[in-house]
């Protein structure tokens, strides 16, 4: 067991009774434990919960007080503040059902020569590529990557990218986007908060939180959700692969053109 595991599973443990579907605890927690563990604490204390959220599953001594369908999650409630919450499980993977679009790719060579992390190039891959735009057929426009910020029953949340958009009949979009490279996974917990942030933040444009990773190899997976009887589910799921315009073929537009 590693030291995140070791600090994760303390400050459960010491708070967790039979029963609880809710456990509360402070940032301050995770420095007193690895304190009283002799481990030396971590300088990016962010970085524990980052690992548990989108990383790695919580060490087994946690995730055995689940009943079955359920899971452990951990949630922000305010400043410095989280809560391991008991949520119904849900994992938004992508479909290999689905089929695969190809889409000449627009990326400046330069870009994906010096892109320097799988979440990285992916936002770019989508910004040049107009991908946006194609998934929801609206004009998409990024309005800022990275944004920290905060949400008031949340505290400080971080959304990868936030586009603005408009569609043939004028009505304005605001879509944050959820963007996961290599092992990391995707999660609703993090939709949910991007979700609560645009009700907060800009109520009168509709928002449309946007997942997408790269699936096997450069298969780009886009999907849409909503927030539906208080759970994430998926409204649109697109698989697409960025190719040079020569391998569009004839016999790849006709399957396009039959799909609709």
């Amino acid at each position: 067991m590693n030291r995140y595991q070791r600090i994760i599973e303390r400050v459960f443990l010491d708070r967790y009774h039979p029963g609880d579907v809710e456990v509360p605890f402070l940032r301050q927690d995770l420095i007193d434990v690895a304190q009283s563990l002799g481990i030396p604490v971590p300088r990016n204390l962010g970085d524990i919960l980052y690992a548990f959220r989108y990383r790695t599953e919580l060490p087994e001594s946690i995730t055995s007080t689940a009943q079955a369908g359920m899971e452990w999650t951990i949630r922000g409630t305010g400043q410095a503040a989280y809560k391991f919450s008991l949520v119904t499980v849900n994992r938004i993977v992508p479909n290999p059902l689905l089929m695969t679009i190809k889409i000449p790719d627009a990326t400046p060579e330069i870009v994906s020569a010096h892109a320097m992390s799988d979440e990285q190039a992916l936002l770019a891959k989508i910004r040049y590529n107009r991908l946006l735009d194609v998934f929801l057929g609206v004009s998409a426009y990024s309005l800022q990557n990275h944004l920290r910020t905060t949400v008031k029953s949340i505290g400080q949340i971080e959304v990868d990218e936030i586009y603005v958009a408009v569609d043939s009949n004028g009505r304005q979009f605001v879509m944050p986007v959820q963007a996961k490279g290599g092992s990391d996974q995707l999660s609703v917990v993090q939709s949910e908060q991007d979700l609560l942030w645009c009700r907060e933040r800009l109520p009168d444009l509709i928002c449309r939180p946007i997942l997408t990773q790269f699936a096997e190899g450069d298969l780009i997976a886009m999907f849409e959700v909503t927030l539906d009887d208080d759970e994430i589910k998926v409204v649109q799921e697109k698989h697409y692969r960025l190719v040079p315009a020569s391998e569009v073929t004839p016999e790849d537009l006709s399957r396009y053109r039959n799909s609709i």
